[in-house]
């Protein structure tokens, strides 16, 4: 399944000083899950600079999964994986290592999605490295 809003943004390039966040995306080997909708006016916003960044950091197709998410008449979100993992608000990328989930971005935050997500995993790499010493 393919969700158009995950089109890179055209002639996107990282705000300054965010490409070391940006770039951690592509460091490792996660797999991203995007949750959203193309009649989501905050995926419509969001995801196209979200695909530009993975782009950017060089993150393959084969890591970056999409699920088209419907709204119910109560509100409620329905498609493929949202019981699973607990999809209640658009967009949500929920980033996994090894198969499981080690970062979740939920509808909006102070900062773009990649920037959130990248700074999430490069605290997980720093931890990581303060823990091997």
């Amino acid at each position: 399944m393919h969700l158009e809003t995950m089109e890179p943004a055209d002639g996107w390039e990282p705000d300054p000083g965010t490409e070391a966040a940006i770039n951690a995306l592509g460091d490792g080997d996660a797999v991203f899950h995007v949750w959203g909708g193309d009649w989501c006016i905050d995926c419509q916003q969001q995801l196209p600079a979200f695909g530009a960044a993975l782009e950017y950091a060089g993150v393959d197709d084969n890591h970056i999964h999409h699920y088209p998410t419907e709204k119910n008449d109560d509100g409620s979100k329905s498609g493929p994986g949202v019981e699973a993992y607990g999809i209640e608000y658009i967009p949500t990328v929920v980033v996994e290592r090894d198969g499981e989930e080690v970062a979740r971005f939920v509808e909006s935050a102070d900062a773009s999605i990649a920037v959130t997500l990248g700074d999430e995993l490069r605290t997980l790499a720093d931890d990581a490295v303060v823990s091997n010493d």
